[in-house]
């Protein structure tokens, strides 16, 4: 199933800003940061999005992230470092515009 428009954005924008991929060590910040702003299902769409173009040891990764951050919380200066790379970037989620009415959960 396609994202909706808002959620493809995010998505483009994370390519954009992460053109070799995000590292490794960013997942974990980048979800929460995610997590912070989206749903949880619109987190894993995202996820599923950036995994199903990766090659399986980075989907891996990804996914293991997602599980990651519902038991653990990154240290302030990974999100600071992930944080601050998104808003040099535009990042979209700053002052979301969001089309949808999905309420976070």
């Amino acid at each position: 199933m396609p994202l909706p428009p808002f959620l493809t954005s995010v998505v483009e924008f994370l390519r954009k800003g992460y053109p070799e991929g995000v590292p490794a060590r960013d997942y974990i910040p980048l979800f929460a940061l995610l997590r912070r702003q989206l749903t949880t299902d619109e987190a894993n769409a995202v996820a599923d999005e950036l995994a199903t173009a990766s090659d399986p040891a980075t989907a891996e990764q990804i996914r293991q992230a997602i599980t990651a951050v519902t038991r653990e919380e990154p240290s302030e200066q990974d999100i600071a470092r992930v944080s601050a790379r998104l808003a040099a970037g535009g990042w979209p989620l700053a002052s979301p515009s969001r089309t949808d009415s999905t309420a976070r959960d």
